[in-house]
C-alpha cells in the first residue's frame, strides 16, 4: 500500500471541508436522482469494458484497497456506484450500504457484509430469467488513501462466439450491453473506456461506447495491462504509435487529449509498478518521456486527473442544479397538497358524487367508442383482424381450415369499438356464407332411409330432410358459439380502453381499487350474460329450423330444383320407353334422350302422349318410391333436395344470427348497461366504506403523504446546500 500522506494544514483542511460539503451534496442529488427518477443527474464516473479488460482491478486500484472479488466470469450483476472520499482521519476503510428501499436509510457496514451482499445479489440474479438489473448498488466509502470521486461500475461486456450452441451466452451479452448503453445515456456521465489492446486499430469497448458518444466527447479511453504489452513492441515506432495515436485511429478527439495507461500488479505495489513502467518505456523508446506523456502513466496520474475533472464538473454544475431543485421542490409541494386535497374528499357526500360522476363518464366513453372515435391510440389499443383470431378465438368451418386474412377487408388495420364489432360480423357473413354443404356418402343415405311405418317403400324426401338437417346443425352450431365468444372478447376490450379515455381527461379514480373493480365486475358480468343469452335465443332457431322443415322456407331456389327433376323424369322415362328400366346416364345427358324422344312413332301424339305421362310417372314411382335399390336416380335427387334445404337453412340462420347479435347484445350495452351499473353501485351506497374502501384508501394516502413530506425535506435540505454552496463559490471567484 502507497504511505500514508501527511496530516494537512488548518487552510488546507478548510479546503478539504469544503470539498467535502461540494462532494457529499452531489452523492445525495445522485440518490435523489435514482430514487425518484428527477429530471437532472449528477456528474459521475462510469466504467465501462469487457469482462477481461481489468476492469474490477482498475477500479479498486483508484480505491485504494481491494473491494470485490476479481477474476473470470461476471462478478457484477447490478451497476456498483462507489461514492469515494478522502478522509484523513480514516486509516481503515469505513464503508455505508445505501437502502436498496429507501436512499435516506445509509447502514455501516463491514467490507465482508458488502461483498457478502453483492455475492448474493449476483446469486439471485444468475437464477432470473434477466440475469442483470439496472438497480444500481450505492456504497459510500471513507478513506485515507481513496479519491474525491464517484464511480459506477457496470457490469463486463461479453464477447461470445457466434455459435448456436451458446445462444444463452448471447442472450446474456445483449442484456449487458443494453444495460451499460442505457447508463451511458445519461448526459452528466463521464465514460470511462477501458481497451486491453496493444494496436488502436482495434476497438472492442470502443465499438460499444461510440454507439452513444460517437465523437469520445465525454469518453476517458484506459489501457490497461501495461506492464504485460511492453514487452511485446519490438521497435521504438511501435511504442510511440501506441502512446500516442493518431485522432483518426481512435475516431474522435476523447477527453484529456490521449489515452492512459494503466498496470495493476498483484499485491497492489501501485507506486513500484510505475516507475517501472515508466523505465521500461524510456528503454524501449531509447529517450526519456516528456512531461505530457508522464502524465498519462499509472493510477495515480488518471486518479488525480478524474478527480480534477469531476471537481470542475461539479463545479459548473452547481448554478445549474439549482433552479432543477427549485422546480422539483414546486412539484413536490404541489404533490402533497392534492394528497391534502384527497383527504377532503373523504366523506361520504363527496365519494357518492364521485361514484355517479365516474359512471355517467364511463357510459359517455364507452358510446363513444362504439360510435366511432380515434382518440385512443390504435397501435396501443387496436387489433389486427390476426391478433383479433388469437386473442378472441377464430372462425373455423367443418374442415378447420381458416379464411386468408387478406380476403377480409380492413384485416391488416388495428382497430377498436365498433369498427372491430363490425369487422367481426363482416368475417362472419363472408366466412358462414361461403361455406359448402358436407359431403353426402351413399352409407349416410341408406342409413337415412329407414323403414316406414305402414309400408316397405322409400320416402326419400324424408331421408333427404333427415341428413340436410343434421348436417345444418353440425356445420352451423359452432359458428354460433365462435361468433359469440369473438364479439364478447372485441366488446371487453372496451374497458380498458375507457379507462384510458378517463385518464387522459383526468376523470380516473386512481387508487380507487376497490370501486373500479366493482364497475370493471359489473361491466363484464353484463356483458357475459347477454352475450349468454343472445346466444341462446340464436340457438333457438337453428333447432328450430333444423327440426322441422317448411318447405317455403328451406328450399329457396324451388325453380332450379324442378328443373332438375323435370330433367331427371324425363330422362329416365325415356330411358324406359328405350329399353332400360335404370338409367345410367347423368344428367347432362338428358338433352339428347329428349332429342331421341322427338323421333318416336307419330302415333303417340294425343293418346300416346297421356300414356308416356304416365309411363313417366310409373317409372318415377318405381326408382323413388317402390324401390329400396338406391339407384344413381334416386341419389341425385337426396343429393339436389339436401343441398336445397342446406341452402336455405344457411341463409335463415345468417340473417337470424346477425340480427339476433345486433339486437341482444349490441344494443343492450347502449341501452342496458346504464340501468344494470346504476343498479349494482346503489347497493353498496349505503355502505360508502365497503364501495370505496375508505380505510385502506386513508392508509395509502397517510402512506403517500409520509412519503412525500420524507422527500420534500430532502428536496429542501438539498437546494439549501446547493445554494451555501453556490454563494461560497462565487465569493471565492
Amino acid at each position: 500500500m502507497e504511505e500514508k500522506a501527511a496530516a494537512p494544514g488548518v487552510k488546507e483542511r478548510e479546503k478539504m471541508e469544503e470539498q467535502w460539503r461540494l462532494y457529499e451534496a452531489f452523492n445525495e442529488l445522485h440518490g435523489l436522482a435514482q430514487e425518484s427518477s428527477t429530471p437532472f443527474e449528477a456528474p459521475a464516473i462510469l466504467v465501462v469494458g469487457h469482462q477481461t479488460d481489468g476492469k474490477s482491478a482498475l477500479v479498486e486500484a483508484l480505491m485504494g484497497f481491494q473491494f470485490n472479488h476479481v477474476g473470470g466470469g461476471t462478478k457484477t450483476r447490478r451497476p456498483i456506484t462507489l461514492h469515494m472520499k478522502y478522509n484523513p482521519d480514516c486509516e481503515s476503510p469505513l464503508c455505508f450500504l445505501v437502502n436498496d428501499s429507501d436512499s435516506a436509510v445509509v447502514d455501516q457496514k463491514s467490507l465482508e457484509a458488502i461483498q457478502a451482499f453483492i455475492e448474493a445479489e449476483n446469486m439471485r440474479l444468475e437464477s432470473e430469467p434477466c440475469q442483470f438489473s439496472s438497480k444500481e448498488i450505492i456504497i459510500k466509502v471513507e478513506y485515507k488513501y481513496c479519491p474525491n470521486l464517484t464511480i459506477i461500475d457496470t457490469p463486463g461486456l461479453i464477447a461470445p462466439a457466434p455459435a448456436r450452441k451458446i445462444h444463452s451466452l448471447q442472450a446474456q451479452a445483449a442484456a449487458v450491453e443494453s444495460l451499460v448503453r442505457a447508463k451511458m445515456q445519461h448526459k452528466e456521465y463521464i465514460i470511462l473506456c477501458l481497451e486491453d489492446c496493444s494496436d488502436w486499430s482495434i476497438a472492442t469497448t470502443r465499438r460499444v461506447v461510440m454507439q452513444v458518444d460517437s465523437e469520445l466527447s465525454r469518453t476517458v479511453i484506459v489501457s490497461t495491462k501495461l506492464d504485460t504489452k511492453i514487452p511485446q513492441f519490438a521497435r521504438a515506432s511501435d511504442v510511440e504509435v501506441f502512446l500516442s495515436p493518431p485522432a483518426c485511429t481512435l475516431d474522435g478527439f476523447i477527453l484529456g487529449d490521449s489515452p492512459f495507461f494503466t498496470s495493476v500488479p498483484s499485491g497492489r505495489a501501485i507506486s513500484l509498478r510505475e516507475v517501472e513502467d515508466i523505465s521500461c518505456l524510456e528503454e524501449k523508446l531509447g529517450r526519456t518521456l516528456s512531461k505530457q506523456e508522464r502524465s498519462r502513466i499509472g493510477i495515480s496520474s488518471l486518479r488525480l486527473f478524474l478527480e480534477e475533472l469531476l471537481q470542475k464538473r461539479y463545479i459548473n454544475s452547481v448554478p445549474l442544479i439549482i433552479p432543477l431543485l427549485e422546480k422539483e421542490h414546486r412539484n413536490a409541494t404541489r404533490h402533497l397538497n392534492e394528497i391534502d386535497e384527497e383527504f377532503s374528499m373523504l366523506n361520504e357526500v363527496n365519494l357518492k358524487e364521485k361514484g355517479r360522476h365516474f359512471h355517467d363518464q364511463f357510459l359517455t366513453k364507452l358510446s363513444l367508442l362504439l360510435k366511432g372515435s380515434i382518440v385512443a391510440p390504435p397501435d396501443k389499443f387496436g387489433e389486427t383482424l390476426q391478433d383479433e383470431r388469437v386473442n378472441g378465438g377464430a372462425f373455423t368451418g367443418p374442415d378447420g381450415l381458416q379464411f386468408p386474412p387478406k380476403l377480409i377487408p380492413n384485416a391488416g388495420m388495428r382497430l377498436y369499438g365498433g369498427a372491430q364489432y363490425h369487422r367481426a360480423m363482416a368475417e362472419f357473413r363472408f366466412v358462414v356464407g361461403g361455406t359448402k354443404c358436407p359431403q353426402i356418402t351413399r352409407e349416410e343415405i341408406v342409413n337415412a332411409c329407414g323403414v316406414e311405418d305402414i309400408h316397405d317403400g322409400t320416402n326419400y324426401s324424408r331421408t333427404a330432410c333427415v341428413i340436410a338437417v343434421s348436417k345444418a346443425r353440425d356445420t352451423f352450431e359452432p359458428f354460433l358459439h365462435q361468433l359469440g365468444h369473438r364479439l364478447l372478447h372485441i366488446l371487453k376490450r372496451l374497458l380498458p380502453i375507457c379507462i384510458y379515455l378517463l385518464q387522459k381527461d383526468g376523470e380516473y379514480l386512481s387508487r380507487n381499487d376497490v370501486f373500479l373493480g366493482r364497475v370493471d365486475s359489473a361491466f363484464n358480468n353484463f356483458a357475459e350474460s347477454t352475450e349468454r343469452s343472445c346466444r341462446e335465443k340464436c340457438m333457438e332457431d337453428l333447432v328450430s329450423t333444423t327440426r322441422y322443415v317448411s318447405w317455403s322456407l328451406h328450399n329457396k331456389n324451388r325453380a332450379g330444383l324442378r328443373h332438375f327433376l323435370d330433367s331427371f323424369g324425363a330422362s329416365a322415362t325415356d330411358a324406359s320407353v328405350l329399353g332400360d328400366s335404370t338409367p345410367k346416364e347423368k344428367p347432362e345427358n338428358s338433352p339428347k334422350l329428349a332429342a331421341k324422344s322427338s323421333h318416336l312413332p307419330s302415333g303417340m301424339d294425343s293418346n300416346g302422349s297421356a300414356q308416356l305421362t304416365e309411363t313417366r310417372l310409373a317409372d318415377l314411382l318405381d326408382n323413388t318410391l317402390w324401390n329400396r335399390r338406391l339407384a344413381p336416380s334416386s341419389e341425385r335427387i337426396v343429393y339436389a333436395l339436401v343441398q336445397q334445404i342446406f341452402h336455405g337453412i344457411k341463409e335463415y340462420f345468417l340473417a337470424s344470427a346477425e340480427l339476433k347479435f345486433n339486437c341482444f347484445l349490441l344494443m343492450p350495452i347502449v341501452d342496458k348497461l346504464p340501468e344494470r351499473l346504476r343498479e349494482d353501485l346503489s347497493k353498496f351506497e349505503d355502505n360508502v366504506d365497503s364501495m370505496f374502501d375508505v380505510a385502506s384508501l386513508r392508509s395509502s394516502l397517510d402512506q403517500r403523504k409520509r412519503d412525500m413530506e420524507i422527500e420534500l425535506k430532502r428536496i429542501q435540505k438539498l437546494k439549501d446546500k446547493f445554494k451555501q454552496l453556490h454563494t461560497q463559490l462565487y465569493r471565492e471567484t
